[in-house]
């Protein structure tokens, strides 16, 4: 094997006769770099020739109502709230002892609602109720008079009295005649004569007592005791009602909106902030009694007249429409903003409706006889990101075509277009900012 290997040569000329020429490697060279080129072209022929990836929704188109209401003059946007909004509040004050009632609660008039501490305000009541039984009870003495018994007293003690004194007058008499004939000192006559003198002052006192208890308590005293008693009455009457008035009722059919108190808390009857006694418990409305608060910009004010009906519809149900009448306009406008506030009655409300829900109202012009009604414009709304300087994108046969469009308004569900679409278009929503009229697109994938 060694001597074999040894013999193993490569043969040097062969190779050099077999080598290409200058030529040949020119060529092949060219050739690769053509290669090259028109892939690169392809690439970037691609690249310019491609879709663009898009997001496309389509465009619903809302009718309006048929029988005349499609004569739209003016859409505004709102919100919904309670014709009347009632925050009961107490008229004592007093620690809350007692809730029946929580937030979305259905309530009918008369119904308790919340109770109040009361053990002072009963014994308020028996007091003044003390007080009166014993005013009525000095009244009947007085409108009576003396009793029979009073008046045989007195009589009698004048009687009495009347006998002292005649024994005194007897005494006196005696002691003088003592005295005139020296037996007795003049001193002896002195105190008989006293005692005489007191008895005598003794008698008339008494009698004049006797008469008055004859006679009975004069008629301005009675007069007096029963201004005491009505007082009184008075008095009681009014603890009494601040008694009752610690259960609050419901004034209204309503329902709950709020429950500001809790059990335990502190409830006045004056302004108080947030971290003190509350001035109201509950907030309630009638559900049924609704309004739309409008701001309508003032340029479009007169477009509307008083009773002016419209379509109301909210952003939670747009398929649920109902019909409302302006039921109030304000007599001032809002210089700050440039509106003037006006409030729609919604007829006929139902359980999908609440308070402070974004509501529309399409202002009509009421149907008149004999006249021909003009055929109703779809309402279309389009996201906000679609639109670009008063412009949209469409998707047409796979390209993107610009629309010029209208906006009337806004809403929560977008923005409202009143010209250039109708409802049915593929509509590009966040276009790219270099996005061309004519440039090939397709929907983004997911």
């Amino acid at each position: 094997m060694e001597t074999e290997l040894k013999g193993l040569r490569i043969d040097r000329s062969k190779k050099r006769s077999q080598d290409p020429s200058p030529w040949a490697a020119r060529w092949i060279i060219t050739g690769i770099v053509l290669f090259v080129a028109l892939g690169a072209a392809r690439f970037i022929y691609g690249k310019l020739n491609s879709a663009t990836e898009v997001e496309i929704v389509r465009v619903h188109a809302v009718s309006p109502l048929p029988g005349g209401q499609g004569n739209v003059i003016l859409n505004a946007t709102g919100y919904i709230v309670a014709a009347h909004k009632i925050e009961l509040a107490a008229k004592v004050i007093g620690k809350v002892a007692w809730i029946g009632v929580d937030k979305g609660d259905k309530v009918k008039s008369g119904q308790v609602l919340v109770r109040l501490e009361d053990d002072e305000y009963r014994a308020h009541v028996l007091e003044s109720q003390g007080n009166l039984e014993t005013l009525k009870a000095r009244l009947a003495e007085a409108e009576h008079g003396s009793r029979p018994e009073e008046i045989a007293k007195a009589k009698a003690d004048v009687e009495q009295a009347r006998a002292d004194q005649e024994n005194a007058r007897v005494t006196l008499d005696r002691t003088r005649g003592l005295v005139t004939d020296k037996i007795l000192s003049k001193q002896a006559l002195d105190d008989s004569q006293a005692r005489y003198d007191s008895a005598v002052a003794k008698v008339a006192s008494l009698d004049r007592a006797f008469e008055l208890v004859r006679l009975g308590p004069r008629q301005e005293e009675i007069d007096a005791l029963r201004a005491q008693v009505s007082q009184a009455k008075g008095s009681l009457d009014y603890a009494q009602v601040e008694l009752d008035n610690t259960v609050i009722r419901a004034p209204i059919d309503g329902t709950v909106l709020e429950r500001n108190v809790e059990l335990g808390e502190f409830v006045t009857t004056g302004f108080v902030g947030d971290k003190g006694a509350k001035g109201y418990v509950v907030s309630l409305a009638d559900l049924n009694d609704l309004d739309v608060e409008l701001d309508i910009n003032q340029n479009d004010f007169a477009k509307l007249d008083p009773k002016q009906p419209g379509v109301v519809t909210t952003d939670a149900y747009p398929d649920r429409k109902y019909q409302g009448i302006i039921r109030e306009i304000s007599p001032e406008a809002n210089r700050q903003k440039a509106t003037v506030q006006v409030k729609v009655r919604v007829l006929g409300p139902d359980g999908y409706l609440r308070p402070e829900m974004n509501a529309s109202v399409a202002f009509y012009s009421p149907e008149k006889a004999g006249a021909a009604q003009p055929q109703a414009k779809p309402l279309v709304t389009v996201p906000p990101s679609a639109v670009r300087e008063n412009a949209v994108f469409l998707v047409l046969n796979g390209k993107a075509l610009r629309r010029a469009i209208k906006v009337s308004g806004t809403n929560s569900q977008g923005v409202q277009v009143a010209e250039g679409l109708i409802g049915g278009e593929d509509l590009i929503i966040n276009p790219p900012s270099d996005l061309k009229e004519g440039q090939k697109v397709r929907p983004k994938q997911g």
